[in-house]
């Protein structure tokens, strides 16, 4: 049976374009415009900023935080009750100003009995001398009369200081924060009347990473801006030597001067540390990035056009861009394309406007 013309046709059409596509992935054929486009030319472009070295004061930035110079629980050294607390909870006090008074119940009648009897040896330390110069005392008699005087007078000074431990005072000038004790409290030895804290100098403490803590320096300057916005100056006074074993930081203690008290202990600061002066640079922040390790730094171009990065401290940001460290002399700091470069790679450069 014959077959139909138009089948024929049909047949002959499909043997042909098979035949186009086996040509064609025998020999290959011309891209079409889209791979073209895909097709990279060429090393790729970035833009740069060159930035010179610059000498500037190195510092070494913390967070920190506020807290009193001192804080004593001022304690009571004799038993007895409360009779009066005349120091408000709060309230600015001076050295040797009475937080708590106790009772003085015997105290005073003790201290006028040992007075009496101080003035009665007095007496017989007198006669006994005039006796002996007539010849009817000895001078074993005289010394005898002389110790029972001395006893008597320290006797004296015993119900002195018994009778002033009622009064409980202030060991140095600060806050009198927290009461303990309240009129009718029976206090005994070693028992707290209150806290008393410290706020001039006040001390801003952080803590620094082991990298940083061999620059710091005891008496080096140092500021703290709380985030009021208030600027408080000062030293640093201490620099621990001993890590903390969780974190492997060091702390820093900065004493600033707080004359009016108005800083509280417990308030959140940024603690800036004077290491001294070094070349640092400026820099767009979009140009930092982090390389593998996790380290910050930034990619720059080598005069031979190829990529390299170098990692950096971060010193200070400003509204012109950050100030870094560890860059050398005149670099130019990739600005555009920073993080589709690799380190070596060749690239062509286009200064950033």
């Amino acid at each position: 049976m014959r077959m139909k013309s138009q089948y024929v046709f049909v047949i002959a059409m499909v043997a042909v374009v098979g035949l186009i596509f086996v040509i064609r992935a025998i020999f290959g054929g011309e891209p079409s415009k889209a791979e073209a486009k895909t097709t990279p030319v060429g090393p790729p472009s970035v833009q740069v900023r060159q930035t010179a070295e610059t000498i500037r004061p190195i510092e070494i930035v913390m967070r920190g935080r506020t807290e009193s110079a001192r804080t004593v629980v001022v304690r009571s050294e004799t038993a007895g009750v409360v009779a009066a607390t005349p120091a408000a909870e709060g309230a600015y006090v001076r050295r040797g100003q009475v937080l708590c008074r106790l009772a003085v119940d015997a105290r005073q009648a003790a201290l006028d009995q040992a007075r009496a009897n101080y003035r009665s040896r007095q007496l017989q330390r007198q006669a006994a001398a005039q006796l002996a110069e007539k010849g009817y005392r000895s001078q074993t008699q005289v010394l005898e009369s002389q110790a029972a005087l001395d006893s008597a007078q320290a006797q004296v000074r015993a119900a002195e200081i018994a009778l002033n431990q009622v009064n409980i005072t202030a060991p140095f000038n600060g806050v009198f924060d927290r009461r303990e004790a309240e009129v009718g409290t029976y206090l005994g030895p070693g028992q707290a009347c209150g806290t008393m804290i410290e706020l001039n100098p006040l001390v801003v403490y952080g803590d620094v990473p082991e990298t940083e803590a061999a620059r710091l320096r005891v008496g080096a300057p140092a500021s703290a801006k709380l985030l009021s916005g208030q600027l408080l100056n000062g030293r640093v006074r201490y620099v621990a030597h001993d890590a903390d074993p969780q974190t492997r930081t060091y702390r820093v203690e900065v004493a600033v001067d707080n004359p009016r008290m108005d800083v509280r202990s417990g308030l959140s600061a940024e603690v800036r540390v004077n290491v001294g002066q070094g070349p640092a640079h400026l820099v767009p922040i979009t140009a930092l990035v982090l390389d593998a390790a996790g380290r910050q730094g930034v990619r720059h171009v080598l005069p031979d056009g190829r990529v390299a990065f170098t990692a950096v401290n971060v010193q200070e940001e400003t509204p012109q861009g950050v100030w870094v460290t560890g860059l050398p002399g005149v670099t130019r700091v990739i600005t555009v394309g920073q993080s589709s470069v690799a380190e070596g790679q060749k690239v062509r450069v286009a200064v950033a406007r």
